[in-house]
C-alpha cells in the first residue's frame, strides 16, 4: 500500500532515531492475515538450533523371564535376559530447551522417524508462579525441604523472572519445535490452570492453528480448591489440538460404561427407552432434536467421554501410585490421553517428567516413550518409579522396554565458556565479558583464592593449587574436565580444584582417575548457594564442599561375588544454622543442613534455643537408592557427533562405559527400607570390573568402581 507522505517521514525519524515502530505500521508495512494476536516483550519465532549428544549415563533392564527369552530370541541376551536389540526407551537430564533442539535436528531423530514418529505429547508445564523447584525429602520421622539447585533457580527464573512475558517466551519456543516433532497424525495435550489458560490458548491456535484445536477438556476434581472469598477452583483445563485433520483417535478404547438416571420399576432408567435386541443386548433408545431421529444406544458399548472429565480424580494421600511428587497427577489421567491419542507401540513424550507419570502409563500400555526433565531429583524419582514398573509387568508375565538415562552432555568449547554466557550466543559482548569476570571474583572471593590471568580454564590460585570455575547455567560436563587436566598437563601443573554448581551424571570418579592416571590431582568441589550471600561469605559460612564418596565390600562364593555397601559420607550444606536459628519464632522448629548432617534446630516458648538435634543417626539414612553393574567395561559409551562442514554424523567412544543396572535397592514412599547387602552374581572366571552407583535423597548419584578377580580376591 501507498503511505502518505507524513507516515512515511514519521517512519523514517523513528528509524534514524532507532526507536521501535508503532504496531499499526507493522500490518501497514507488511501485512498480516491475523486479526488477533498475542504480543508479548521479547516475542520472537527464533528458536535454539544448537545440536548437543545425548550421553548414556546408564541402562536399566530387568531381566526377562525364561518364556519370553525363547519367544523372542533375536531381542534378548539369553544368558542375562537383557534387551539387546529394539527401541530402548528414554529418560534425559537436561534443559528440555536443547533436548528439543537436538531432537529435532540430531540423529536421534532418524531413529525416532524410524519407529513412525511421535504420535502423542503431553507437557504439564510449570503453570504456577511458585513452583520453584523445592521438594520434601523423608528424613527418618522427619520432612526436610530440598531447596532448588542453581540450575533450577535459573530455570525459574528464565520461566516465570519477567513474570508471564518470560513464560510464554519459554512456552512458545518449545511447542514450535514440538509441533515440527511431532509426526502428521500426531497430537498435543496442554495441561494448565486458571493462572495462564487463556495465554496458552492463544499461543496454541498461533503454533497449531486455531482449526486444529480438538478439544477444550475440563478435568474436574473435588479436592482442594476452597475458599470463603471467591468460588471453589476445582478444575485444570487440558488443551487438545492436532497437527493435521486427521489425528489419531481411539473412540473405541476410552468409552466408559452408561450411568442410570435413576432406578425406575423396571430397575435402571437411562433417560430413555430401554430394550432388549433379538441378541440379548440391552439398550436405550432416544429421540433427537425435534423428535425428527430416534436413536439407539448399546449398553455394553459404554458412551464416549464428554470434554468435561468428572470421573477421574485427584491423587489421593493413601495412593499406591503416590510417590510424594508434588505436580503428580494420577495415572488414569494418563491414560485416557494415551489410549485416545496413540496406538501400541507408537511413541508418547513428555518434556515435562516430573514424577514419571506419563512414562510410567506409556510402559504399562505398551507404548515406546521419551521423557525429560532439568530436575535430577525429578529424574531419580521417574528412575524408581519406572522400575517398579517393569518388575509389576515382569510379575504379570507381560512385556516391557528397557530404559536408558541420557544426559545432555559434551558441550562444545563454544558451549561451556564459564559464566552466565547465554548458550545459544558464542559471540559474547563487552557487558557479558564483565558479567563472567564478576561471577568468577564473587566465587574466588568466597573460595578464598586469589584471580589469576592468562589461561583457557583457570581462574585463580589457592595456595599450591590452581583453581578452575565451572559455569553458573549448565552442568560441568566431561568434556570440560578433561580442557581443564590437559591445560593442566601443558602447564606443567599437578594439582587443580574445579568447582561447580552442578556436575553432569557419571562424571565422577572416573574423571578423577583419568586425570590422577596423567599426574593430575584433581578435586571436584560444590559451589554453595550461599556464595550470593554476603553475609555468609563475610562469616566464613559459605562452604565449598568436596563430592560424595562410597565405601564397598566385595564378598566371595566360589564363581559368585555380592557387594555390600558399608560407607556413604556426602559433606551437604543447606542454609546456614546460626542464621536459621537467629529467625526462629518462640515455640519454632526448622531443618538444616550442615557438612553432611541434618538437624533440627528448635526455641522454647521463651525464645530459648533448645540442643540441635541430629536426624541422619547413621551414613545410610542419605541413602535412597543404589544399583550395581557387574561388568562394567563391559559396554562402551558411544555418542554421535555432527560434522559442521560436511553435516553428517559419526560415532566417538567417550572413553567412557555405560552403566547397565544389573542389581538395585531403593526406598519407596510405601517402604522405606534399604538392602545394604545385593545378591551373589555367578560370573564366568576372571579380572573384571564392577561399579556401584548411588543416589542420595536429594536426587544427586555418585559412582565407584572396583576391580576384582572371580575365583580370586578382590
Amino acid at each position: 500500500m501507498r503511505l502518505p507522505d507524513n507516515e512515511i517521514r514519521d517512519i523514517t525519524k523513528l528509524l534514524e532515531e532507532g526507536k521501535p515502530l508503532p504496531d499499526k505500521y507493522r500490518f501497514m508495512l507488511f501485512g498480516d492475515d491475523r486479526e488477533i494476536e498475542l504480543v508479548w516483550n521479547g516475542k520472537s519465532r527464533d528458536v535454539t538450533n544448537v545440536i548437543l549428544p545425548f550421553q548414556t549415563i546408564e541402562h536399566v533392564d530387568e531381566p526377562r523371564a525364561e518364556a519370553n527369552l525363547t519367544a523372542q530370541a533375536e531381542l534378548f541376551d539369553p544368558t542375562t535376559g537383557r534387551q539387546l536389540k529394539g527401541w530402548t526407551n528414554k529418560l534425559i537430564w537436561g534443559d528440555n530447551k536443547f533436548v528439543l533442539s537436538s531432537l529435532k535436528s540430531g540423529p536421534l531423530r532418524d531413529e525416532i522417524e524410524a519407529n513412525g514418529g511421535i504420535k502423542l505429547i503431553y507437557i504439564d508445564p510449570p503453570f504456577d508462579v511458585g513452583a520453584d523447584f523445592s521438594m520434601d525429602v523423608e528424613i527418618g520421622e522427619e520432612t526436610l525441604e530440598k531447596a532448588p539447585s542453581v540450575l533450577e533457580e535459573i530455570a525459574y527464573r528464565d520461566t516465570w523472572g519477567k513474570g508471564t512475558d518470560s513464560f510464554l517466551a519459554m512456552i512458545y519456543e518449545r511447542l514450535l519445535i514440538m509441533k515440527d516433532l511431532l509426526a502428521e497424525d500426531g497430537s498435543i495435550y496442554v495441561h494448565c490452570d486458571w493462572r495462564v489458560t487463556g495465554l496458552i490458548r492463544q499461543v496454541l491456535d498461533e503454533v497449531f492453528n486455531q482449526s486444529n484445536l480438538i478439544n477444550e477438556i475440563i478435568w474436574y476434581f473435588s479436592q482442594g480448591g476452597k475458599g470463603s472469598s471467591y468460588f471453589g477452583k476445582k478444575h485444570n483445563t487440558i488443551w487438545l489440538y492436532s497437527k493435521s485433520t486427521k489425528p489419531i483417535f481411539n473412540e473405541k478404547e476410552v468409552r466408559l460404561p452408561f450411568t442410570p438416571h435413576k432406578q425406575d420399576s423396571k430397575g435402571k432408567n437411562f433417560g430413555g427407552r430401554m430394550g432388549t435386541d433379538e441378541d440379548g443386548r440391552e439398550y436405550v433408545e432416544k429421540w433427537g432434536t425435534g423428535k425428527k431421529k430416534l436413536y439407539r444406544y448399546y449398553l455394553d458399548e459404554g458412551k464416549l467421554p464428554e470434554d468435561v472429565w468428572t470421573d477421574i480424580q485427584s491423587i489421593q494421600s493413601a495412593a499406591t501410585e503416590r510417590v510424594n511428587y508434588p505436580t503428580q497427577k494420577p495415572e488414569a489421567l494418563l491414560e485416557r490421553v494415551i489410549k485416545a491419542s496413540s496406538n501400541a507401540g507408537d511413541l508418547v513424550v513428555d518434556f515435562f517428567c516430573g514424577s514419571g507419570t506419563t512414562a510410567a502409563v506409556a510402559e504399562k500400555l505398551g507404548r515406546k516413550w521419551i521423557t525429560s526433565d532439568l530436575g535430577k531429583f525429578a529424574i531419580h524419582t521417574a528412575r524408581k518409579r519406572l522400575i517398579n514398573v517393569q518388575r509389576e509387568l515382569k510379575a504379570e508375565g507381560k512385556d516391557f522396554r528397557a530404559f536408558e538415562i541420557l544426559n545432555l552432555g559434551r558441550y562444545e568449547r563454544d558451549f561451556f565458556v564459564s559464566g552466565l554466557a547465554d548458550l545459544d550466543d558464542s559471540q559474547r559482548n563487552k557487558a557479558e565479558q564483565a558479567k563472567e569476570q564478576a561471577f568468577n571474583q564473587l566465587i574466588l572471593s568466597a573460595y578464598k583464592a586469589e584471580p589469576i590471568t592468562g589461561f583457557r580454564t583457570f581462574r585463580g590460585k589457592k595456595q599450591n593449587r590452581v583453581v578452575a570455575i565451572g559455569p553458573a547455567n549448565l552442568p560441568v560436563s566431561r568434556l570440560f574436565a578433561e580442557e581443564v587436566v590437559a591445560e593442566c598437563i601443558e602447564k606443567g601443573v599437578t594439582k587443580v580444584d574445579l568447582l561447580a554448581f552442578e556436575f553432569e551424571m557419571g562424571l565422577f570418579p572416573s574423571i578423577q582417575d583419568e586425570a590422577s592416571s596423567k599426574g593430575v590431582d584433581l578435586v571436584l568441589k560444590h559451589i554453595p548457594k550461599e556464595v550470593f550471600d554476603k553475609r555468609a561469605v563475610d562469616r566464613g559460612e559459605a562452604r565449598f564442599h568436596d563430592v560424595a564418596y562410597i565405601e564397598v565390600r566385595p564378598h566371595f562364593n566360589g564363581n559368585s561375588v555380592c557387594i555390600e555397601l558399608t560407607n556413604y559420607s556426602v559433606f551437604y550444606t543447606q542454609g546456614i544454622t546460626s542464621f536459621a536459628e537467629e529467625g526462629l519464632k518462640n515455640g519454632g522448629s526448622q531443618i538444616v543442613v550442615e557438612n553432611g548432617q541434618v538437624i533440627k534446630i528448635s526455641k522454647d516458648k521463651d525464645g530459648l534455643l533448645n540442643p540441635r538435634e541430629i536426624l541422619t543417626k547413621n551414613w545410610h539414612d542419605w541413602v535412597d537408592y543404589w544399583s550395581i553393574d557387574f561388568d562394567f567395561t563391559n559396554r562402551k559409551e558411544i555418542v554421535r557427533i555432527k560434522d559442521e562442514k560436511s553435516g553428517e554424523f559419526s560415532e566417538k567412544w567417550t572413553g567412557d562405559f555405560i552403566f547397565e543396572n544389573e542389581w538395585q535397592s531403593f526406598r519407596t514412599r510405601q517402604d522405606r527400607s534399604l538392602e545394604l547387602k545385593s545378591i551373589f552374581k555367578e560370573l564366568p572366571p576372571g579380572r573384571r570390573r564392577i561399579a556401584i552407583k548411588v543416589v542420595d535423597i536429594f536426587g544427586n548419584d555418585t559412582m565407584k568402581v572396583i576391580p576384582v578377580t572371580i575365583g580370586g580376591k578382590a
